[in-house]
């Protein structure tokens, strides 16, 4: 009968584990084994290894807690770095200009469109004319003309302003250069002026209402396109393009735009008062040369702001008061105009009076 054969021993002893030799726990002869060179004893290996082990351990954390500091720091620094940007393009473009020490004039211009939420509107434009009036250093305030109009509303305000202003600081004059152009609503707020001036080759007038609209009715037949509007109210659709036009809205919206010309024309008497011709072109929505206009007692005389400055207000320094829209708002105005128009449907564009040439 075949033995069978114990089974492999395949356990991994530590090197060196078989040669080891027990110390004699009586004696302590040299010339014994242990005189002689003997390997590590097992618990000496494991005990290296542990500490090996957690050596090892050890620099690892070091590493971990070096690199989560590191990037805490970098975090922080982004954090304030980008709260600190956000204050300043918040900031920026509003600061008070510094309080000037001495005699000066200052200079607001009124550029592009006059509309809500522009650099021109009269919430950005009404506050930096009182400060300007209220500065005992201030002698004299010009208006920089450079726009074709806008917002009657707008304008309005602008001009009531203005008008009050000069009655609670009757001896502060306030001046209107018209440099390229200064028709419709920018000549409505310089009516409220002291004196107009422009170049012989200003554009300066266009006292007058518009209305822009559009029709696209028999487009629509030639394309079988089909209009499907619901109003509560008969008149809530007043002057949809898609629609034909009915004579009695017509009639109703010329009646809205006389009556806002009317204002206008008011307003202009009011500013300019016997210095107008007696000339029924003035009011006719036409627009004309500074050469013209002075003729027609539109404007005072051809002089530019730096002439103005000096010689009708008497100083030779100026600051520039110009409400400027810092870079944060022009980047949020700008993604909302784009929001704006590709969300909102031309049929939703109501059609407004407004001061144009």
């Amino acid at each position: 009968m075949n033995e069978q054969k114990p089974p492999e021993d395949l356990r991994i002893d530590p090197p060196h584990a078989n040669d080891y030799t027990p110390r004699d726990p009586v004696g302590d002869d040299p010339s014994g084994p242990r005189a002689e060179s003997a390997p590590d004893r097992p618990a000496d290996w494991a005990r290296d290894a542990l500490l090996d082990m957690a050596r090892h351990g050890l620099i690892e954390q070091r590493r971990a807690r070096r690199w989560k500091v590191f990037f805490r720091f970098v975090s922080i620094a982004l954090v304030v770095w980008s709260l600190t940007l956000v204050t300043l393009l918040f900031t920026a473009g509003d600061r008070d200009p510094l309080s000037p020490t001495e005699p000066v004039a200052a200079v607001i211009d009124i550029t592009g469109m006059i509309a809500a939420g522009e650099p021109t509107s009269a919430q950005r434009i009404i506050p930096v004319l009182e400060k300007a009036f209220e500065k005992e250093k201030i002698k004299g305030i010009v208006l920089r003309m450079n726009t074709p109009g806008g917002s009657p509303v707008q304008s309005s305000e602008i001009y009531n302003a203005i008008k009050r202003l000069k009655d609670e600081y009757p001896d502060k004059p306030i001046y209107a250069v018209a440099e390229d152009m200064s028709a419709s609503g920018g000549y409505f707020i310089a009516a409220a002026a002291d004196e107009i001036h422009a170049n012989p080759s200003s554009i300066v007038g266009s006292i007058g209402v518009r209305m822009d609209s559009f029709g696209f009715v028999d487009a629509m037949e030639k394309l079988g396109i089909e209009r499907r509007l619901l109003t509560a109210g008969e008149n809530k659709a007043l002057g949809d393009p898609f629609s034909p036009a009915d004579t009695e809205q017509m009639n109703y919206l010329r009646g809205v735009l006389d009556e806002i010309h009317e204002q206008f024309i008011a307003a202009v008497k009011q500013g300019r008062g016997d210095r107008l011709a007696d000339d029924p072109e003035l009011f006719s929505g036409l627009f004309f040369t500074g050469e013209t206009a002075r003729e027609k007692g539109l404007i005072d005389g051809f002089d530019s702001v730096d002439t103005v400055i000096r010689e009708r207000i008497g100083v030779e320094d100026s600051i520039d008061m110009t409400p400027r829209r810092n870079r944060l708002e022009s980047l949020l105005g700008a993604t909302a105009a784009e929001f704006g128009g590709a969300l909102t449907g031309l049929s939703s564009q109501p059609a407004v009076p407004m001061m144009l040439p």
